[in-house]
């Protein structure tokens, strides 16, 4: 026989009945009934924080969705003398939609007050640190140990302040995302620093977890009591210095949800073209592909690969008042002065296609897609080409080559591929070597051998002269880099040119290995080939090129 619990039967017969009592009194007032326990109805934070909670509860009746002038109100009895006074009060600058609740319904919604409002303050989609917070943090939190002993001091206080360190310790410890995931017992935090995960904290208790997740959702003006569907959100963290947007992702797991947070820190933007870890002669071929007035140039890799960051480069090198640039992004992570930046929206109907129609017909002379997903897309974006405008757009492919046969795969006619691309970039980002901790690793005559013969065999448009004294370093670890042995990241690339051999290649439907034959004829230097040449500088590392492009290719 199954267990059976008598206490927990005894309640729900209670709330079942409460519910059809509520049920009877909506009938008879002819008002619709609504529970807004189960997740079924949205509660919006902007909605629950029109009524004060002490008016709501005075009132018996509180806010659960508010859009433009038309607000939704649970109440327990329309016709109670304080309820009206708040109905009245309402009316005077909203629609009023009222539906009858029961009290445990407006209890469970009440409940998220105590997340709205904390040290009486309403929470607002931003996090404000204070200059000498966040100055503290930065000076304590320096490696992932030091962030998960504050963490660990701090399990008493306040959600909002275990969140504040979090976000600190983030930014001090330059993390791309934060992770927070649900177990059966606890709550786990991991960051993404330099590309790669690492644990920070392991015992976050259940409750602190779900409080944070309730105020994240909160920050990020998502639906709290949505529980079972994926949400994104975005809210901003503020100091003195700037206004970093914080990404917010939801989705419902086995325990609970997870959220992952996406930093986007506009200091990563402060990058110049020059900056970004171009080879001389590879940066010669981008300037002069990027100043045509004409053509289609495409940036693959996959996401987190550094692929907005170097198309925000290209705005910012050709950006003057005499030209028009519009962007379509989804969504706009960063802005940009001078520039006119749209996002899609496909509830709206505003597509990356219809979008890009739209853009065409105001004049641009430069025009920026933030991925070609479909033949739709990049059919207009090929014509926009042809007709007189530069278009950068990005394309998810695991090398420069393969923009070729992807394209082709959506539908697009190798006919006009050929003569619309200009240029393809492949991209990824490769740790930088702690240049304090890093350690000369011992060359065998093997692999010296191989070395040289590497370096022999490179394209004439190469540079060798940094390559006469080679060195081979390793990581080691040590309290500037966090211990890792790595610290920051820069980028490597592969630049497929489409001049005209390769353009009347591409009108015949050619196989990859064919193209890829043929871009190695025209001096193209892959990704692998750019990493090694970068470790071959002590800028990274072997094991870190053969993480990131594969088993070693010296021939």
């Amino acid at each position: 026989m199954a267990d059976f619990n008598l206490g927990e039967e005894l309640t729900k017969q209670r709330r079942k009945a409460e519910e059809q009592d509520a049920q009877r009194r909506a009938a008879k007032l002819h008002l619709p009934y609504l529970n807004p326990v189960g997740g079924k109805t949205p509660i919006e934070i902007k909605a629950l924080t029109l009524i004060p909670e002490e008016e709501a509860k005075k009132s018996l009746a509180v806010g659960l969705q508010a859009i433009k002038n038309d607000l939704v109100l649970a109440a327990f009895d329309p016709q109670n003398t304080e309820t009206q006074k708040l109905i009245i009060r309402l009316k005077q600058k909203y629609n009023l939609h009222i539906f009858i609740t029961s009290l445990s319904g407006l209890k469970a919604v009440w409940n998220y007050y105590q997340y709205a409002v904390e040290e009486g303050k309403e929470i607002s989609g931003q996090v404000d640190i204070e200059p000498q917070r966040l100055k503290t943090f930065q000076e304590n939190i320096k490696t992932l140990t030091a962030l998960n002993q504050t963490i660990d001091e701090s399990k008493s206080k306040l959600t909002s302040q275990i969140l504040e360190i979090i976000l600190a310790g983030s930014l001090s410890l330059k993390a791309s995302d934060i992770h927070l995931e649900p177990t059966e017992e606890k709550g786990l935090l991991r960051l993404r620093i330099d590309g790669l995960l690492h644990s920070a904290y392991e015992k976050l208790p259940l409750k602190t977890y779900q409080s944070l997740i309730s105020r994240l959702k909160l920050l990020s003006n998502l639906k709290l009591n949505i529980h079972d569907q994926p949400q994104d959100g975005r809210f901003t963290i503020k100091t003195t210095s700037r206004e970093i947007e914080i990404r917010a992702s939801v989705i419902p797991s086995e325990w609970g949800e997870t959220v992952v947070l996406r930093i986007l820190d506009p200091e990563s933007l402060k990058v110049n073209l020059e900056e970004l870890g171009w080879r001389t002669d590879d940066l010669e071929i981008v300037k002069k592909e990027i100043k045509k007035p004409n053509g289609l140039i495409l940036n693959t890799g996959p996401t987190g690969s550094g692929k907005t960051t170097t198309l925000y480069a290209f705005l910012k090198f050709i950006f003057k008042p005499e030209i028009k640039i519009i962007t379509i992004e989804d969504p706009v992570e960063y802005h940009l002065s001078g520039i006119s930046q749209t996002q899609v929206d496909p509830g709206a109907g505003y597509t990356f296609a219809s979008g890009l129609r739209s853009i065409l017909r105001q004049d641009p002379d430069v025009v920026l897609v933030g991925e070609i997903r479909d033949k739709e897309t990049a059919e207009i974006a090929m014509n926009a080409s042809l007709t007189g405008h530069t278009v950068f757009s990005t394309l998810h492919t695991n090398d420069a080559v393969g923009a070729i046969p992807r394209l082709i795969d959506l539908g697009v006619k190798s006919q006009i591929l050929g003569p619309a691309l200009s240029l393809v970039i492949a991209q990824r980002l490769i740790r930088l070597l702690c240049p304090v901790c890093k350690v000369e690793k011992r060359i065998d005559q093997s692999l010296n051998e191989k070395i040289k013969n590497f370096i022999k065999n490179l394209p004439s448009r190469v540079d060798k002269k940094p390559l006469e004294n080679f060195k081979i370093y390793e990581p080691r670890g040590c309290d500037q880099c966090g211990g890792f042995g790595y610290k920051g990241r820069t980028s490597i690339f592969e630049l497929f040119v489409i001049n005209q051999k390769m353009e009347e290649l591409i009108y015949q439907n050619p196989t990859e290995i064919d193209l890829k034959a043929a871009a190695k004829k025209q001096e193209m230097v892959t990704m692998q080939e750019d990493s090694l040449l970068k470790a071959l500088q002590g800028i990274t590392s072997l094991a870190e090129v053969e993480r990131l492009t594969g088993p070693l290719e010296w021939s």
